[in-house]
């Protein structure tokens, strides 16, 4: 195997977090901010781009790591190396509620495309790349735009997802209709594409989007219940008008911000 070799727990429910155990010299790439905690014994270095790839020289450090920015990433990723003499354990945890998802990327014949928010962390050795939509429609009503990530390699691989999550595994010919933002990811064989909702009344009135996407097999898919985008656009619009939330929701309303004495004449 290219791909380090790692052991890995999950712990929790809502809030997870993934444990890696790392032999000696074992390392594994993380994005920064998901960084949890760690065993004394962990050197922890920030590389450009996933480090995958060796003797690229300075300018292909560089190329690979800029690729990462057209997605929205960071330049650089962190990379934790167990430099004891044994066993060690590092954690990553996910920056919002739902599921981590471990990806056996030897299981999946060695790529994995997945939404590009979605990577968590990886077995040093797997690369993180873009895949471009090759398609028009798939690239304008995407949901994801024109790229999406890709996982590439023969090691473990873990994402993160919103709310709970499905997985699908897809006969030849078979398709799935799904909502854009709730795909976490899927196999290299599933054709992916877009379709119009369709139907003037579900066009104007619908409140779920123009387009959904169509996924056919054969190959595995991985569906969130609760997108990011979806649950930040609950939050904004919950938020108080003229930033002044006492009283919200109560039976006094305005009338108890007045008892309380907060508006002044």
């Amino acid at each position: 195997m290219n791909a380090h070799e790692v052991d890995y727990r999950i712990y929790g429910e809502e809030m997870q977090y993934v444990e890696i155990e790392l032999d000696p010299q074992e390392a594994v790439v993380a994005e920064a901010g998901s960084f949890m905690m760690m065993d004394d014994g962990i050197k922890m270095e920030t590389i450009f781009g996933d480090g995958s790839k060796k003797d690229t020289g300075f300018l292909g450090k560089i190329l690979g790591a800029g690729k990462r920015i057209i997605t929205g990433e960071s330049l650089f990723m962190t990379a934790f190396y167990n430099v004891g003499l044994g066993k060690r354990n590092v954690s990553f945890a996910s920056p919002y509620p739902g599921k981590i998802i471990p990806i056996d990327l030897l299981a999946f014949g060695g790529k994995f495309i997945c939404q590009k928010d979605a990577f968590l962390c990886a077995a040093k050795g797997v690369s993180v790349g873009i895949e471009f939509s090759k398609k028009l429609g798939r690239g304008l009503f995407g949901g994801e735009g024109f790229i999406m990530q890709k996982l590439e390699g023969d090691g473990l691989a873990f994402v993160h997802a919103g709310g709970t999550t499905a997985k699908k595994v897809l006969e030849p010919g078979e398709t799935l209709r799904v909502d854009t933002g709730c795909i976490i990811g899927f196999t290299q064989d599933v054709n992916y594409d877009i379709e119009f909702v369709g139907g003037i009344k579900n066009t104007v009135f619908g409140g779920e989007g123009l387009f959904f996407a169509k996924l056919e097999g054969p190959g595995t898919v991985y569906i969130q219940s609760l997108p990011f985008s979806r649950l930040a656009n609950r939050i904004i619009a919950s938020l108080p008008k003229g930033g002044n939330s006492k009283g919200e929701g109560s039976l006094l309303g305005g009338l108890g911000d007045i008892l309380d004495g907060d508006n002044r004449f």
